[in-house]
C-alpha cells in the first residue's frame, strides 16, 4: 500500500511540474501586445487588420528556430485566412539572405536592434507571441516546449474561441 501511495504522489509532482509552462520572456499572456517594430521587412510588409498574428523570434543559428521553420510554413499556409505568420530576427540582413538551411514562406523582418524583443523583456529563442485581432497577446512561449507545443489545434482554438 505504501508503494502505490508513493507512486501515486510521485506521479502527482511529475504531473504537476509536466504542467507548468517555463517562459524564457515576461509574460503578456492577456495583455496588449507592445506595438510592433521593425528595422526592415525582407519581404513586404503585412496587411494584419482583423487578423491574429503570430510573431516568431528567431536566428539563423539557433537549433530549433530553424527546426520549426517548416511548422511556421504550415500555420502559415492553413491558416491564411485568419493568421498572418511574421519572423524576427535580431540578424543583419545580409545573414538572412545567406541563410540556406530552410525555406521560410512566411513575413521576414529584421530588427537588429530588437526593439520589440526588449519589450517583451525575451531572454532565450524561438520565442512566439500570438495577438488576436484586438491586439491582446493570446499565446506566448517556446513553441516546442513538451506539453506546451503551439499546433494547429492550438491556433484553431484561439480562432474559434474568438469568434463565438
Amino acid at each position: 500500500m505504501k508503494k502505490i501511495i508513493l507512486i501515486f504522489i510521485s506521479l502527482f509532482f511529475m504531473t504537476s511540474y509536466a504542467q507548468e509552462k517555463r517562459l524564457w520572456a515576461k509574460s503578456f499572456i492577456n495583455k496588449k501586445a507592445p506595438v510592433l517594430v521593425v528595422e526592415k521587412w525582407l519581404t513586404e510588409a503585412p496587411d494584419i487588420q482583423g487578423k491574429f498574428v503570430l510573431i516568431d523570434f528567431w536566428a539563423t543559428w539557433c537549433g530549433p528556430c530553424v527546426k520549426g521553420i517548416p511548422e511556421m510554413n504550415a500555420f502559415n499556409k492553413e491558416f491564411a485566412k485568419d493568421l498572418v505568420v511574421i519572423g524576427i530576427s535580431k540578424e543583419p540582413k545580409s545573414k538572412i539572405k545567406r541563410f540556406k538551411k530552410a525555406t521560410i514562406e512566411y513575413y521576414s523582418a529584421i530588427d537588429t536592434k530588437g526593439r520589440m524583443s526588449t519589450n517583451l523583456e525575451i531572454k532565450g529563442i524561438p520565442h512566439c507571441i500570438i495577438i488576436n485581432p484586438d491586439g491582446i497577446v493570446v499565446w506566448e512561449g517556446w513553441p516546442q516546449l513538451r506539453g506546451h507545443e503551439l499546433n494547429s489545434q492550438v491556433i484553431q482554438g484561439l480562432i474559434n474561441t474568438y469568434k463565438e
